[in-house]
C-alpha cells in the first residue's frame, strides 16, 4: 500500500457549499460501479447545461459510518458545486452541504482500495487528539482533487472533510 498523506490532518473553518447531487442507498464500500453511474449521470445533466467549470468541485457526502451501519443503509450522495441560482431536476437534487469547523487531510491514493485507509487515519488522528465528530452536522465528504485517468501514475487526490465539535 502507499498512501501517502499529502497534508497532515489539520482543523480548519470550510465555507457552506450549494451542490446539485444524485443519492444513493445501500453498500457503495469499494463498489466502484456504483461512484462511476452516479457521478456519470451528475456528469451528463452538468455538461448539458454547461456547468463544470475550472472552480466546479465534485465531492461524495456520507452520512453513516460503515463500521456501524448495516451495508444496506449506508447513505451517499455524489455531488458537484453549483451557484445558488441552478434549477435541477428528475434524479438531480439539490442541497447545501454545512460549513463550519472541519479536521482536513489530504491524500494522495494509488487506487480505489486505498479509500477505507485514508478514513482510517482520519479518524485514528481525531481519536489521538480527543476530538469528537459534530454529529449534528451529519456529513463528511471527500473532494476530488484530481481526475485519476488523467494523473500520470493514475492517483486519486483528495480532501477528506470530518465536523468537530
Amino acid at each position: 500500500m502507499s498512501l501517502e498523506i499529502v497534508k497532515e490532518p489539520e482543523i480548519t473553518e470550510l465555507e457552506e457549499r450549494t451542490v446539485a447531487y444524485v443519492s444513493f442507498v445501500g453498500n457503495y464500500v469499494g463498489n466502484v460501479e456504483v461512484f462511476a453511474e452516479l457521478f456519470g449521470k451528475l456528469g451528463n445533466w452538468a455538461g448539458t447545461k454547461q456547468l463544470m467549470g475550472p472552480e466546479t468541485l465534485f465531492l461524495s457526502a456520507y452520512y453513516n459510518d460503515p463500521a456501524v451501519t448495516p451495508p444496506e443503509d449506508l447513505r451517499l450522495d455524489a455531488c458537484m458545486t453549483i451557484g445558488d441560482d441552478v434549477e435541477v431536476e428528475g434524479e438531480i437534487r439539490k442541497q447545501k452541504l454545512p460549513g463550519g469547523k472541519f479536521v482536513l487531510m489530504r491524500a494522495e491514493l494509488t487506487g480505489a482500495e486505498e479509500y477505507t485507509a485514508a478514513w482510517e487515519k482520519i479518524v485514528g488522528w481525531l481519536v489521538q487528539n480527543g476530538l469528537e465528530i459534530d454529529m449534528s452536522r451529519g456529513v463528511s465528504y471527500e473532494i476530488y482533487l484530481n481526475d485519476p485517468e488523467e494523473h500520470p501514475e493514475k492517483y486519486h487526490i483528495i480532501d477528506i472533510c470530518m465536523p468537530i465539535n
